[in-house]
């Protein structure tokens, strides 16, 4: 079995040597290919890769022009790989590729993506804090229980990772991305251990990214087929309190005969009444738009097995 390991690389050329060796050392009896994607590193990192390319033909290297993210890195290294499983890892030597035959092991037991999870995390607090809301908010958002969406420790059957559309943040909703699909997903505990080169690239700004990705993420998956679902939801549910609103104003004006004139409390049902509307119009539209781009409402779906269906006829031309 040929195990491709994608590897994106951001200035980490002291440890690239070692994590080869340690990854080569924990593949045994299965073949190997490693792929680095320099992502615009400013240090000597490509120079490194290169070396260890000149002495193991598996190693492949892609260099971008700039610096594209951690997501486009794995885009492009995934349609790369051609093992039947791709694992992914950071280049700082904090994941411990000690933990690959516990991958496959899971892997064999029926699963399509298996997930690290740092239970012991080797990072400031300053980062843990912040991560664990991260993982708790994701967590009940696309209702998939995994305790480390953050870790970039992963291990995946081959079709998973060519069928994923990855940018932006997206790498960090990689298993509610293939969740929606269908496949199966779990998480396993992995040494998780203290960097000795280098600093981490991450900010803080990473989180404020990562939140508008993930209302991305919910409504590619949720809401792409329909998206009246949910403007229509939060329409009809506006403008019905919008109408409550003016239902109790309309009895304290017709029993009671009380003015109307200086209710700020009409002027917030009228509001949401036509915010209401607008929230449904825009619905309608984007169903309108979806349907000129597909009338047949096209989804993205997963296909698991085919079964007395020939394969496509090449085109000639």
């Amino acid at each position: 079995m040929l195990l491709s390991f994608v590897i994106p690389v951001f200035n980490e050329q002291d440890s690239l040597q070692e994590l080869c060796a340690e990854i080569i050392a924990n593949c045994a009896p299965h073949g190997h290919e490693i792929i680095f994607i320099d992502d615009g590193s400013t240090d000597r990192s490509f120079q490194a890769m290169e070396e260890l390319a000149l002495g193991d033909p598996q190693i492949r290297i892609v260099k971008f022009r700039r610096n594209f993210g951690k997501a486009a890195a794995l885009q492009y290294g995934f349609q790369l790989a051609r093992g039947e499983i791709v694992f992914t890892l950071d280049a700082d030597l904090q994941d411990d590729p000690a933990e690959i035959p516990n991958f496959i092991g899971k892997l064999e037991e029926g699963w399509d993506l298996v997930s690290g999870w740092k239970r012991k995390r080797r990072d400031p607090i300053y980062k843990v804090l912040p991560s664990r809301l991260f993982n708790f908010v994701t967590a009940h958002t696309f209702r998939l229980k995994l305790k480390d969406y953050n870790c970039g420790f992963k291990a995946y059957r081959a079709q998973v990772v060519k069928e994923l559309q990855l940018y932006g943040e997206m790498h960090r909703y990689i298993p509610a991305l293939a969740n929606s699909l269908g496949y199966r997903i779990t998480e396993i505990p992995v040494e998780h251990r203290k960097r000795r080169f280098g600093h981490s690239k991450y900010g803080i700004e990473r989180y404020l990214r990562g939140f508008f990705d993930l209302l991305t993420v919910k409504m590619v998956t949720q809401y792409i087929k329909s998206p009246l679902y949910l403007f229509g939801r939060i329409g009809i549910l506006s403008s019905l309190l919008g109408v409550v609103i003016t239902l109790y104003l309309s009895i304290l004006k017709i029993f009671w005969g009380q003015p109307l004139s200086n209710r700020p409390l009409l002027f917030l049902g009228i509001t949401l009444i036509l915010g209401g509307l607008q929230f449904i119009s825009l619905g309608l539209i984007s169903e309108l738009i979806i349907n000129r781009l597909s009338p047949t409402r096209w989804l993205p779906v997963s296909v698991e097995k085919l079964v007395n269906i020939p394969p496509p006829e090449e085109d000639n031309l």
